[in-house]
């Protein structure tokens, strides 16, 4: 988070930030699952001018074999940003940050899916952002979930996520790239509304303990309501496949030539 240039006017006096949202609104989100003929399970989410895919194989032998668990799966995530994903072209290839989300989503994902049922296997899951403007760990997360349930991998439920933070001394939710760059904090959180757990949680910045507190609230609110849009990208999915099953069975065979 850096400093606010004095050019910037992150909140005007009406109290609407600089792209017309309230202090505690979402920028839109859709999400497609099943997208990826080729992968066991895949989801894409546009969220604000975020776009992002996520791919899911597996479960399947886990290589190289000293990483095998005899008593559970494991769940390798690689999140990666495309080198034309963002204005100023990134060097291709991993870095530090992209080692760390890969890190804490995989955390993440482990929390939730039962590893137990799989052991000796691999769950891989492969985050490729395509175009990026502040939150894509979030929005990353939240398309990997919906993956990983396209792709029949039994789970506690959906971990959703969404960040909230600090602009102008007023905590806002769902940051956007010039509040990320010029503001006072961030707050990324995941989300498992069926147990209430928080499995995901980090920070950039600084807050008083009662900011913090308000934007873990806000952020905790906007998990509920991306987990309503994962769920219903799911049921969109499945009723396209039986919707395709009906159809084809409903194909009348071609008479018999006769002789």
């Amino acid at each position: 988070m850096g400093g606010t240039p004095t050019d910037l006017k992150l909140i005007d006096e009406r109290g609407l930030r600089i792209d017309g949202r309230r202090p505690d609104e979402m920028r839109p989100l859709r999400i497609e699952a099943g997208v990826l003929k080729r992968a066991d399970g895949s989801a894409y989410v546009e969220w604000g001018q975020n776009k992002v895919m996520a791919a899911v194989y597996g479960p399947r032998e886990c290589h190289p074999r000293h990483l095998q668990n005899p008593e559970r799966a494991l769940v390798q995530c690689n999140y990666n940003m495309a080198s034309f994903s963002v204005e100023d072209r990134k060097r291709p290839g991993p870095d530090r940050r992209s080692h760390e989300i890969s890190k804490i989503i995989s955390e993440a994902l482990t929390h939730v899916v039962f590893t137990e049922y799989f052991p000796r296997t691999s769950i891989d899951v492969y985050i490729e952002v395509l175009q990026a403007n502040a939150g894509t760990r979030c929005a990353g997360l939240t398309a990997a979930s919906v993956a990983l349930a396209d792709a029949g991998v039994p789970m506690k439920d959906l971990v959703a996520a969404c960040a909230a933070g600090k602009v102008a001394d007023t905590v806002v939710l769902d940051l956007g790239k010039e509040e990320d760059n010029s503001g006072q904090a961030d707050i990324p959180l995941g989300y498992v509304p069926r147990t209430g757990e928080i499995v995901l949680l980090q920070m950039d910045g600084d807050l008083s303990p009662e900011e913090f507190d308000k934007g873990v609230r806000m952020a905790i609110d906007a998990c509920r309501k991306v987990s309503e849009i994962q769920r219903d990208a799911l049921k969109r999915r499945y009723s396209a496949s039986s919707a395709d099953v009906d159809a084809a069975q409903a194909v009348p065979e071609m008479p018999k030539e006769g002789p």
